[in-house]
């Protein structure tokens, strides 16, 4: 009989017993996923949120500042496409939403990974 992986979470935080916190399947998953998509990683415009790994991230801040529009929601979805495909290569897209606000742009996200699937919301302030 297998184990589901644990693992710790992010953003770091304590759990009851004063230890981080850790966590398995849909939980898990969801940490990680955000991890990646809300990490700065180096662009043409920034060096990188992480000094140790400066391309480690998706670079969603360029997402900002720019027209809200239908190419604006492509750009967010390639973005994510290839930072999951690069930093987290067992997970799956299984569908992606923008929701545009007037000056934000949600990003909504179905992701599976083995036989977990979970819904994922990313925030991207305009």
């Amino acid at each position: 009989m297998s184990r589901a992986p644990q693992n710790l979470l992010v953003p770091f935080r304590r759990d009851r017993k004063r230890d981080f916190a850790t966590g398995t399947g849909a939980e898990l998953l969801a940490s990680k996923v955000r991890q990646v998509l809300l990490t700065e990683g180096a662009t043409p415009h920034s060096t990188g949120e992480l000094p140790w790994r400066t391309s480690f991230g998706a670079g969603l801040s360029r997402l900002r500042h720019q027209r809200n529009d239908t190419v604006l929601a492509e750009l967010a979805r390639v973005y994510i496409r290839d930072a999951l495909a690069r930093w987290l290569p067992g997970v799956r897209l299984v569908e992606f939403e923008v929701e545009q606000g007037e000056a934000t742009i949600s990003l909504l996200l179905r992701i599976s990974e083995y036989d977990v699937e979970v819904a994922v919301r990313v925030p991207v302030t305009q």
